[in-house]
């Protein structure tokens, strides 16, 4: 990712909360990352998504906190805060607690912005906390390598039904 952010001299954020702030370490763990990592928003909290990221707190109380339009909607705040090129984002469910059964463990709603494009995508990851990290992380960041080369396939719209 980070190769690909500097030969095409682009910037990328992140808005993250289950993952922690994970994908910014993982960023920053590539010497020179400072030519194209901007910053993250660790938005853990309601409050700051809306507050600092600029999500509609009427999509947290209508769509819940893990849903495209909150990932979207912090994808989009954490690019316009940063003023970065591309953006990662992620909300969902790490556990080992507060899944639901539309909802479980592992259910975790990514967002990736380039330029005026946002896409999502609901994966649920199985395994433990570190694990569901772990994965949501790694999924991100390919999300966004995909968008950046032109080969992002859009997922089928999920139904909770």
């Amino acid at each position: 990712l980070g190769e690909l952010l500097q030969e095409r001299e682009l910037t990328v954020s992140c808005a993250e909360s289950c993952t922690g702030g994970n994908i910014a370490h993982r960023i920053v763990q590539v010497a020179g990352s400072s030519a194209y990592f901007l910053g993250s928003v660790v938005s853990y909290s309601n409050d700051v998504k809306a507050e600092v990221l600029g999500v509609e707190r009427s999509d947290i109380s209508s769509y819940g906190a893990v849903s495209r339009q909150v990932a979207e909607a912090m994808a989009r705040g954490a690019a316009r805060l940063m003023r970065s090129d591309c953006a990662i984002a992620t909300t969902g469910i790490a556990g080992p607690d507060g899944g639901t059964r539309y909802k479980p463990v592992g259910t975790v709603w990514l967002a990736v912005k380039y330029g005026h494009t946002v896409v999502s995508e609901c994966v649920r990851f199985e395994g433990g906390r570190n694990e569901v990290i772990e994965s949501a992380t790694n999924h991100g960041m390919v999300m966004l390598i995909n968008l950046l080369r032109n080969t992002y396939v859009m997922q089928e719209d999920l139904n909770d039904e």
